[in-house]
């Protein structure tokens, strides 16, 4: 299952720190960011739905995150 979410992370730096966090959180999941979206997509492909986990962690990190339908 791919999910789509719309977020606010700023640059790369971000991005890879963020990444290794939602991969020790979701870690058999296939997890990129698309920062040159004007959206800076966040893509996870997992056998689970993670929307509540992936939004709630970026939430606490201070970032907007929203799923895309």
């Amino acid at each position: 299952m791919v999910e789509v979410f719309k977020t606010s992370v700023p640059d790369r730096k971000t991005a890879d720190s963020i990444l290794g966090e939602l991969i020790s959180l979701i870690p058999s999941a296939q997890i990129n960011f698309d920062l040159e979206d004007c959206d800076n997509i966040l893509r996870i492909d997992s056998r689970s739905n993670a929307a509540e986990v992936v939004i709630s962690h970026l939430n606490r990190l201070g970032f907007a995150c929203e799923e895309l339908e």
